[in-house]
């Protein structure tokens, strides 16, 4: 497990974020509180104007 307690991450999809934070906290899902701070948007044939989604993700009880 790493130092962190809290960490931010952007991917293509809000269930990949979430992969990603839990990978880097060193953790599994259940150790942790999870904020959707933007959910993945599609914008104009997947190309033009789509958004990233981004979490926050934080272990239990580390606050």
């Amino acid at each position: 497990m790493t130092d962190k307690e809290e960490i931010e991450v952007e991917a293509k999809t809000t269930k990949e974020a979430i992969a990603i934070a839990l990978k880097k906290l060193g953790v599994r899902r259940g150790e942790v509180e999870v904020k959707i701070l933007n959910e993945e948007t599609k914008g104009l044939f997947e190309l033009e104007g789509s958004k990233r989604a981004k979490v926050k993700v934080r272990i239990k009880g580390k606050y």
